[in-house]
């Protein structure tokens, strides 16, 4: 017999538990998408707790089953049937509380190991018994590693992926930790189900994991709405709500209802949609009310398809800036665009301004990319947006001066410059966003010929591998000894980067070659690369600094007059970096430097006299701890060099560390950008946490 209730993380963990996953699920898999999905829906929760402490959020259901290995005493097993991912996934968090308690707090041990016995392990028990969560073979000892604080445990693997990526979310959060573990361990709400002996417990988990076409949130709705509409139901249905469907697809009905709530409740999850306007219909009494609001979203639907199919709106103007919003493919803009067609269609903003609007929130994502800060936190900055823009003369300004404020990372034109010259623009973000900018680019160029992206590819001038030839070229511009550093320091950077039909004949060429296919094209940014005599370190420079011209003077940057300046989001974002480097990987002061747009003296100098995340992992160019190396704690005594071989780093009879476990700044930068955003493709729905299995 199946039985069911409504149950909280707490409840389930605490007490002598322990939960098995069997053999026939597969490994722990979720990856950022979902980790970022829950921690969004945690944070939320968390912010909702300060105005009502009973605040809750239901993130989906576990089914569990009877052990038939059960064994005497007080301790109760049971198999995990589903929802292993999600468990799994809170668990590693609450480890990342616990670690990052005792990190920032050392006095606040006792607490820590609350959260560890109370959580995580059955702590007056042995092993194999001590572990409360225990994943399928091929994920057991990453596991335990991780609640142990085995050295090394924070590795490349998706155990040890998933806590760095929530070490890395606790550094980026204002909120305090203690309430973040409040509302995780008993504010999530989960349907507890429970199976009885008897029942087939393989039979259920098939059933659980079959595919099928579930009710979408504007299904829900359109039920409710119909149900409560006897007398003009038909009328309504196909006065209003069939064209309604027929504008826009059955995704973009749910984004439109969610959307609508935005415009009210900025922190309102996509999930809860149909919940929250089921609550707004219930406060209508009559027929005619409900009419008119069915007639409010069609209205509504005909401003979002200008959203979906730009190419319908009438303004040139507007029709050019929503059109590259599309292109950027980011829903998370969607809130704050859909506030601004309303003002229009309200006639409080013109053609002009909606577009100058719109241009400013289109540099806001430009500039973002530039300096590696893509996605992270767009989906709350534009939905928070909406009530607080639209309310002064001059809404681009307005705007502008809205990004300028707080940690936005609208980046200012001096951080552009430094962005450009160090970052590796090659692997930030999404591909298609780098392609798209480097189209634009391009327009900036007067160029005559209209750039389709669809049939260029991004090239790389100085080549990913260097051939004999162009080894030699460099090394006389830098030095035989350096030129694998330097190469590594700027073949991704912007200045070397440029867009081609050819990109796979012309591979590591000569120079000599590409300048002739260069010179063939059709695009002006390839012209003048090719009128160049040589390609080396200095052109690089040079063309950097002539596209950062064109950049800042295109895309309009943040008021510098409130802005906040950010020293303090170097050291964060520092921070970050150290987080994500795996055990078992090494990288140098110079590469930190880099990846951040600053010099490695200060980043030196910060290891060396700030409490920091692995510092142990930074060593000099030469594959060496540096002799200066100490540690905050003056107390601490490790030597680094151990450290690096008890997580798996070999170093060679000269103490220099594995060159092939070396992190550059092009992969510090990948660790941190957060280039896989959780939401879809712009007009489509988020999916919630319950529907992440």
């Amino acid at each position: 017999m199946v039985a069911a209730q409504e149950t909280t993380l707490q409840k389930i963990l605490e007490g002598e538990n322990q939960y098995i996953v069997p053999l026939y699920q597969r490994p722990y898999q979720w990856g950022r998408a979902q980790w970022s999905v829950l921690w969004q829906d945690i944070i939320q929760l968390t912010e909702d707790m300060k105005e009502d402490p009973s605040s809750n959020h239901f993130i989906g259901s576990l089914v569990l089953a009877p052990y038939s290995g059960n064994v005497a005493g007080g301790l109760t097993r049971h198999l995990v049937v589903d929802g292993q991912q999600r468990l799994t996934t809170l668990t590693i968090l609450l480890v990342a509380i616990h670690d990052h308690v005792l990190s920032h707090d050392p006095t606040a041990r006792r607490g820590a190991e609350r959260i560890k016995n109370t959580f995580l392990t059955n702590q007056y028990l042995e092993d194999p018994y001590r572990i409360k969560l225990v994943p399928t073979q091929a994920d057991r000892d990453a596991y335990s590693a991780v609640i142990d604080g085995v050295p090394g445990a924070d590795g490349e693997g998706h155990i040890g992926s998933a806590y760095r990526w929530f070490r890395t979310a606790l550094l980026d959060t204002e909120l305090p930790v203690k309430e973040i573990e409040k509302a995780t361990t008993s504010r999530l709400s989960l349907v507890s189900i429970s199976t009885a002996e008897s029942d087939n417990v393989h039979r259920i988990f098939e059933s659980l994991n079959n595919t099928g076409l579930k009710l979408s949130q504007g299904d829900l709705l359109r039920n409710h709405i119909f149900m409560r509409l006897p007398e003009q139901g038909d009328h309504v249905y196909r006065t209003m709500w069939k064209p309604l469907q027929d504008l826009l697809t059955r995704e973009e009905l749910d984004t439109l209802f969610w959307l609508d709530l935005v415009q009210r409740k900025p922190t309102v999850k996509m999930g809860d949609t149909y919940q929250e306007q089921k609550k707004r219909f219930e406060s209508f009494n009559t027929e005619d009310e409900i009419a008119a609001e069915v007639g409010r979203f069609l209205e509504l639907a005909r401003l979002y398809r200008l959203i979906a199919r730009p190419e319908e709106e009438a303004s040139a103007l507007v029709r050019r800036r929503l059109q590259r919003l599309q292109a950027w493919a980011s829903a998370t803009v969607a809130p704050l665009v859909l506030h601004l067609l309303l003002l229009r269609a309200r006639r409080l903003l013109k053609d002009e301004s909606l577009a100058g609007a719109l241009l400013i929130i289109e540099s806001l994502l430009v500039r973002r990319l530039l300096v590696g800060r893509t996605s992270m936190g767009l989906n709350r900055l534009f939905a928070l947006a909406v009530q607080d823009i639209g309310h002064g003369p001059d809404i681009m300004r307005e705007l502008q001066d809205y990004f300028s404020v707080g940690q936005r990372h609208y980046a200012t034109n001096e951080e552009i410059r430094v962005a450009v010259a160090n970052v590796p623009f090659y692997v930030v973000g999404r591909s298609n966003q780098r392609k798209l900018l480097l189209t634009w680019i391009e327009e900036l160029f007067e160029s005559r010929e209209p750039v389709d992206p669809a049939k260029l590819s991004i090239e790389h001038v100085l080549p990913q591998t260097l051939s004999s030839s162009w080894r030699q070229s460099l090394a006389a511009a830098v030095g035989e000894h350096r030129v694998d550093e330097v190469h590594q320091d700027i073949v991704h950077t912007l200045g070397n980067l440029t867009l081609t039909g050819y990109n796979s004949p012309m591979g590591n060429r000569p120079f000599e070659d590409k300048k002739t296919e260069l010179g063939r094209s059709g695009l002006r940014m390839n012209q003048v690369i090719a009128a160049a005599d040589e390609w080396g370190p200095e052109q690089i420079r040079q063309r950097g600094q002539q596209l950062t011209e064109l950049i800042v003077e295109a895309w309009p940057g943040p008021n510098t007059a409130v802005k906040e300046s950010g020293p303090n989001n170097l050291w964060h974002r520092l921070d970050q970096m150290l987080t994500e480097i795996p055990a078992g990987r090494w990288t140098t002061y110079g590469d930190l430097a880099k990846a951040l747009g600053t010099a490695a003296q200060p980043i030196g100098n910060r290891l060396r006299d700030t409490p920091v995340p692995n510092p142990h992992r930074v060593l000099t160019s030469s594959a060496k701890p540096s002799p200066d190396f100490r540690w905050s704690d003056e107390d601490r005594a490790d030597d680094p060099t151990e450290m690096l071989k008890q997580e798996g780093v070999v170093f060679d009879k000269a103490g220099r560390a594995d060159p092939e476990k070396r992190l550059f700044s092009a992969d510090l930068v990948r660790l941190v950008t957060d280039d896989e955003e959780v939401d879809n493709e712009m007009g489509t729905s988020k999916p919630s946490t319950s529907e992440l299995l």
